[in-house]
């Protein structure tokens, strides 16, 4: 299995409730195995919908990532996050 990057796009509109959901959810995400590369700091958008939040987190491989997303502790997480903020998530695992 090749390990795979969790990359995350967000529109913030909820700073308070987006705090819980970041807390939660990085808890979540060490526990299975994901370390954050990226957490918001400097971009530039290029081509598409802009959002000014941008997460990276590596994972030991694209299950590991979709298990922490589908386990019970992010989607508590998640919870946070729903009315917090737009967000687009997608997992693409690294090619070797």
């Amino acid at each position: 299995m090749s390990a795979a990057l969790w990359i995350a796009h967000v529109t913030v509109t909820d700073a308070e409730a987006y705090g819980r959901y970041a807390k939660l959810a990085t808890e979540a995400i060490a526990a299975h195995g994901g370390v954050f590369i990226a957490r918001g700091g400097r971009y530039r958008q290029l081509e598409g919908t802009d959002r000014p939040r941008n997460v990276v987190a590596r994972f030991p491989s694209l299950e590991a990532a979709v298990a922490c997303y589908e386990s019970a502790e992010y989607q508590a997480a998640l919870e946070h996050a729903k009315d917090a903020a737009t967000r687009d998530l997608v997992v693409v695992e690294l090619s070797e």
